[in-house]
């Protein structure tokens, strides 16, 4: 069973786009979804530096584009999809749930109201690496954090004020390590309350249609076979913790035996190479990329 992921807001470098534009007809795709998107992506994804691209607002629709026009190059028939927060957003688009317009018409009100919500307290977040499980989560809760992303494979990242962060540091999970993130403010957590019914406004603009591959959903890694169930969860996700164990629970439970991981890829094949043992893995981050993933879809 092949499962193709899509990642979410981090897996971004500078530059990442530049080798993918020498594609036929990916520089013109790109070109229209920025019109989309009221953005440049072309110019975010290949000369814009690490600040420029962290920004919310620019990160969000930058991933959700690569990761289809990623999709569209490899032309990908999988079994199953899953996305990693926004990642979401471009596997509902591949399921035919929402059209890549849509989706990238959602994602750039979500990356807007998340940048909104996260300027009005200072916030960030710190994945937690090792210690046992349990542990990690009292210390969390200790400190008034959330668990925003429960990622499986040792890792958890913790939300919250950067005075809670930096207390956390201070006083964290035995035999753990803390590495804070570079990302704007405290996602799916409580402080991004104020975005959701944002997106719920511009969800309401959609008629979703029933995904035509099996799905996976953040919330609790269970399919959804409802559009109208995927667009609810899509949109309560942005203030709720990303549940990707769950996620790579139910890929193991479905037998999946291969993955392939869109534009930008590294991190979640990373962490099925620690959580889906004997998973075959290809992380696609350049064209060149594209040989191994057509053999592994073979």
């Amino acid at each position: 069973m092949l499962v193709v992921v899509a990642p979410g807001q981090g897996a971004q470098t500078p530059g990442f786009l530049t080798p993918w534009l020498e594609l036929p007809g990916l520089a013109d795709r790109l070109a229209a979804w920025s019109e989309v998107a009221e953005l440049d992506l072309i110019a975010f994804g290949t000369t814009a530096d690490a600040d420029a691209i962290r920004d919310t607002a620019v990160a969000q629709p930058l991933l959700v584009a690569a990761a289809l026009a990623s999709a569209e190059a490899l032309g990908v028939a999988p079994d199953l999809l899953a996305g990693h927060s926004v990642g979401e957003f471009a596997t509902a688009a591949l399921a035919g749930v929402i059209t890549p317009e849509q989706a990238l018409t959602l994602v750039r009100e979500r990356g807007r109201a998340m940048a909104e919500a996260a300027s009005v307290t200072e916030t960030g977040m710190t994945a937690v690496l090792g210690g046992d499980e349990g542990d990690v989560l009292a210390v969390i809760d200790k400190h008034g954090l959330t668990p925003a992303n429960i990622n499986g494979s040792g890792q958890i990242v913790a939300g919250g004020t950067l005075e809670q962060l930096a207390a956390f540091a201070d006083d964290g999970p035995p035999g753990a390590r803390l590495r804070p993130l570079a990302v704007a403010g405290a996602f799916h957590t409580a402080h991004m309350a104020p975005a959701v019914e944002r997106l719920r406004e511009a969800a309401a603009q959609v008629t979703p249609a029933d995904p035509g591959v099996r799905l996976l959903s953040n919330a609790d890694g269970q399919v959804v076979t409802g559009g109208a169930e995927v667009m609810r969860r899509l949109v309560d996700q942005v203030s709720n913790p990303v549940r990707w164990d769950s996620c790579m629970a139910t890929m193991a439970e479905l037998g999946v035996t291969r993955m392939i991981e869109l534009l930008p890829g590294g991190t979640l094949t990373g962490l099925a190479r620690r959580g889906l043992r004997g998973v075959k893995t290809v992380a696609v981050k350049t064209p060149d990329d594209l040989d191994a993933a057509r053999e592994l879809i073979k």
